[in-house]
């Protein structure tokens, strides 16, 4: 059990008080994951241009948001920005200590959060050949969502996607960006709770594990959405204004 935070955005400049409660959310998102994993926690910030900022580290939520250098890589939070993303870590493999098992998991081109568990990892690995940088079993979804190519028709792309994915075993949910086309972010959810909202006035989508945060960031009248399970979902950043809570495209997994 770990818990997803992220905040998917339509790259524009916006008032510094926007920005301001744009990063409150986030963090409270967070410190509201810790009930789902203390052993560590996470941030990614992403630029349309598909630049990562990255700090992970063995701390609980409520502990790691305090610390400089989680306010530093918040500070790269801007215009350009298309994505946050967040992570709370309850492991079942992979020592928290060593930092590289941690989440938000950067492979290759490929930037990615999960909740659950991977059973067939080991095997993924010998069958397909790809470099191992850490123990965590997570590292092989992210590995397979590299292996697509993210520029090629986002119909095209989640069937490949579908195709990789369906290989592993076990219980996850997870988000994954490519810098090859950083304005976009995969979602699939198979087992483990994931909710979206739309927020208009930030032209942006909110991702969380957790519906009270929602409630307690927002209010309790908002539309709040549970993902559909079992099924790959492309959002693209800068459709946000026109699709809001709808993916530009989705494809089952046939599990």
């Amino acid at each position: 059990m770990c818990g997803i935070a992220a905040i998917l955005l339509y790259p524009g400049d916006r008032p510094v008080e926007q920005w301001q409660a744009i990063k409150q959310a986030f963090s409270m998102n967070l410190i509201l994951n810790e009930q789902r994993g203390t052993a560590a926690s996470g941030v990614a910030v992403i630029d349309a241009g598909g630049t990562v900022a990255l700090h992970k580290s063995p701390l609980p939520a409520s502990l790691f948001t305090r610390t400089a250098e989680y306010q530093r890589t918040l500070n790269y939070v801007g215009a350009q920005t298309s994505l946050i993303l967040g992570h709370t870590r309850f492991p079942t493999k992979g020592n928290p200590n060593k930092d590289p098992n941690n989440h938000p998991i950067w492979t290759g081109t490929v930037v990615g959060v999960h909740n659950g568990e991977i059973t067939n990892d080991d095997e993924l690995f010998i069958l397909w050949g790809y470099e191992r940088t850490a123990d965590v079993d997570s590292e092989i979804l992210f590995r397979l969502v590299g292996n697509a190519d993210p520029t090629t028709s986002p119909d095209k792309y989640l069937d490949t996607l579908s195709q990789r994915i369906q290989l592993a075993k076990g219980e996850f949910t997870f988000l994954a960006c490519d810098q090859r086309k950083p304005q976009h972010i995969v979602v699939a959810k198979h087992a483990n709770p994931l909710w979206i909202h739309f927020h208009r006035q930030w032209n942006a989508l909110v991702f969380s594990s957790r519906y009270i945060f929602f409630r307690k960031a927002f209010g309790g009248s908002l539309l709040v959405e549970s993902l559909p399970r079992d099924v790959l979902m492309l959002f693209d950043a800068m459709l946000l204004p026109q699709l809001g809570c709808a993916p530009k495209t989705a494809f089952p997994m046939h599990l």
